[in-house]
């Protein structure tokens, strides 16, 4: 395996400090509002790497936080005249919402950051003993800021410069700081504001310690990975690892692991522009499903382009897949023979390679794009093997394993799990259609008698009718089923 280390900006063998362990941090939310696209596709790669990594055989630790403190929190607080509190323990739900509809596992910690004021504490402390960090009088209280020019290496990760961030035209001028890099690691509280109590008075912790207090404490001093969005780089990631170096003396990360952006017309998403896209509103109209692979549908270090128009793309192949399996599920009720197709060579070369070739491509980088490439040509050919009406009995054994491997396979990417009528009953939810499954099977019963009785003209217009809603009807030797249209 081969993973790509932000870091070192190249790929990497994959070995991780201790064997079959791996210990994962992944930078949560700040639950202030409901989750965007972005935060989606952040969710759904690490979802995937920690389950390829399982899938491998690694004992995986995942830990990922909530940010449930902060100047976000509390500014939705004041305008809704509620508590920091009640703001946040409603989006952490409405979070949990979102995710669980796009088959997010849950990490096996999933710590808050007001649960852990005692372990930031501690950390900063150190850092004060040790010269990186200091002290700023705020009236009645302190803040705690950590010097910059005491880490020699800040700016590894981002790549960035101290001399050209400080020249910076864009670096606030602040007069409490020593430096204008200096970032705050505890902030004394301001009136109306919730606080901690601390050695510096009654505070509340600043944005980047606390991830270096969780993961810490999770995971050890050293993570095997760590990662996030593209845009947590700098400086929080930047801001973490001089933190938790200076405090532990230790490498913070092995490998550090960043998503792309999800823009819009090449933008990228951002509340100012007035274009995010909210993963509740998004599935008001879209599979859940569809949405995961739209997300899945490129490397996820790039940044991915979203449209309408991808998304339905995404649907139409779903759609291929559960149609795939739908046939195959046909040939149950065949009587197995001893023939082979002239073909079954063929299919069954490329069996035998789905697995490895899978593998293959999530080694490199957990390329999703490459290994979901590789199952949709695997589906395309088992159909021309369908086609020519296999009925032998290794032919139909190949079916049947070749539906397991397709789900074994698209379970480390959490889809094709579904079976084909619950794919069409949810599409049935989602687009709206303005008919029930039971008003469909009545009418399917009224045609099936219309045929009965000779009475085309009925039987081909309770066809139309269906199809006038969106619902298209598929006679098989021994029944016929529904399907929505995609």
């Amino acid at each position: 395996m081969r993973v790509f280390n932000t870091l070192t900006n190249r790929l990497e063998e994959f070995e991780p400090l201790n064997d079959k362990k791996v210990g994962i941090y992944a930078c949560g939310v700040t639950v202030y509002d409901l989750c965007h696209i972005g935060h989606a596709r952040s969710a759904v790669v690490f979802d995937v790497i920690v389950k390829y990594l399982r899938y491998k055989g690694y004992e995986v630790k995942f830990v990922r936080n909530f940010t449930d403190i902060d100047d976000k929190i509390i500014n939705r607080a004041n305008k809704e005249g509620v508590s920091w509190k009640e703001i946040a323990e409603k989006y952490t739900e409405e979070y949990y919402k979102d995710m669980d509809h796009l088959g997010i596992a849950r990490a096996d910690v999933e710590p808050k950051a007001t649960e852990h004021i005692k372990e930031m504490i501690e950390i900063i402390q150190k850092l004060i003993e040790k010269g990186y960090a200091y002290t700023v009088d705020e009236g009645d209280a302190k803040s705690v800021y950590f010097s910059v020019e005491k880490f020699p290496q800040y700016g590894k990760l981002s790549k960035k410069k101290i001399d050209e961030l400080m020249s910076g035209a864009r670096v606030e001028v602040d007069e409490r700081k020593k430096s204008p890099l200096d970032f705050a690691l505890w902030k004394a509280s301001k009136p109306g504001e919730p606080w901690w109590d601390s050695p510096w008075g009654k505070g509340r912790p600043g944005w980047h310690i606390e991830c270096s207090a969780m993961s810490i404490k999770y995971l050890g001093e050293t993570l095997d990975i760590h990662g996030g969005g593209a845009d947590l780089i700098f400086p929080h990631h930047e801001n973490e690892i001089a933190q938790s170096e200076a405090y532990t003396g230790k490498t913070f990360a092995k490998y550090w692991i960043h998503n792309g952006f999800v823009t819009i017309n090449k933008e990228k998403m951002s509340k100012s522009l007035g274009n995010v896209l909210n993963i509740r509103d998004l599935l008001e109209i879209y599979d859940a499903e569809a949405l995961r692979l739209f997300l899945l549908s490129s490397h996820y270090r790039s940044p991915i382009e979203f449209t309408h128009e991808y998304v339905k793309e995404a649907e139409a192949t779903l759609d291929r897949v559960y149609s795939t399996i739908m046939r195959i599920d046909d040939f149950e009720k065949i009587e197995p023979n001893v023939r082979n197709s002239s073909n079954f060579e063929k299919i069954k070369s490329d069996f035998e390679n789905l697995k490895p070739d899978f593998e293959r491509a999530m080694d490199e980088d957990f390329n999703t794009a490459r290994a979901l490439a590789v199952i949709f040509e695997f589906i395309k050919e088992l159909n021309r093997f369908m086609d020519k009406r296999p009925s032998g009995k290794e032919e139909i054994n190949l079916l049947f394993n070749s539906k397991k491997i397709i789900r074994e396979l698209g379970s480390v990417l959490n889809l094709f799990q579904r079976e084909p009528i619950q794919w069409h009953r949810d599409l049935l939810k989602i687009k709206k259609i303005e008919i029930t499954e039971e008003e469909i099977n009545m009418l399917i019963e009224e045609r099936f008698q219309a045929r009965k009785n000779k009475d085309w003209q009925r039987a081909d217009s309770i066809r139309q009718q269906l199809l006038s809603k969106g619902i298209i009807l598929e006679d098989k030797p021994d029944r016929t089923v529904w399907k929505v249209k995609i």
